[in-house]
């Protein structure tokens, strides 16, 4: 039984992880929707001579928010921008050791900015600093939040890591390219195109 249990570990990983970031990633799209419904209420009733305050200030929060949390859904969703210029034309076992190598260096980026943005909130908390606006936000709150952000994306890609070297040291390639590697936006074209051709082959005969 616990055998079974840790074969399953990387795709119990891999499956939690994409389930939590989907989850994330509706919140941020609340988010963001409500950042834009704000700034243009605000930007209307400015013609109109008065105005809703704080626009610039909350959206600003937002966006840092947004682009903290928003790294470790990419990460599931395997949207971090990566140049295949070369691991295309290389062997299964290539291109699984420049996955290995990009994922050990993404946890390694994620975890050192985490671990640097933590003495930002600790100052800010420590102070009990308030920012120079009128509506005197106290910075703990969208620090913390923000730093909730990158402290989740380590997390991730700590796991996500940990699923990957699970996968290659059973020597399964073609799951671990599926966990961590490009998303290729041509064979799914491809696969895409093959099964509309299916269909109307079967259509016509």
């Amino acid at each position: 039984m616990t055998a079974a249990a840790d074969n399953d570990l990387p795709a119990r990983l891999l499956t939690g992880l994409g389930m939590a970031n989907r989850a994330v990633g509706v919140l941020l799209g609340v988010l963001l929707v409500a950042t834009v419904a704000f700034v243009l209420a605000d930007v209307v009733m400015r013609q109109l001579g008065r105005s809703l305050g704080g626009s610039d200030e909350l959206s600003g929060y937002g966006m840092a928010i947004l682009a903290s949390w928003g790294l470790a859904v990419a990460l599931t969703e395997r949207a971090h921008v990566r140049i295949d210029l070369v691991r295309q034309g290389l062997s299964p076992r290539g291109r699984a050791a420049i996955d290995m190598l990009a994922m050990a260096a993404l946890t390694g980026i994620a975890v050192l900015v985490a671990y640097q943005a933590w003495p930002v909130l600790e100052k800010t908390l420590a102070r009990g600093s308030r920012a120079n606006t009128p509506l005197e936000t106290p910075l703990w709150i969208p620090q913390g939040i923000w730093f909730g952000g990158w402290l989740w994306f380590a997390i991730c890609a700590v796991l996500t890591l940990l699923a990957a070297s699970l996968i290659l040291a059973r020597g399964d390639l073609a799951r671990l390219e599926s966990a961590i590697g490009l998303a290729n936006e041509g064979d799914e074209a491809l696969a895409e195109a093959r099964g509309l051709h299916g269909e109307h082959g079967g259509g016509t005969a």
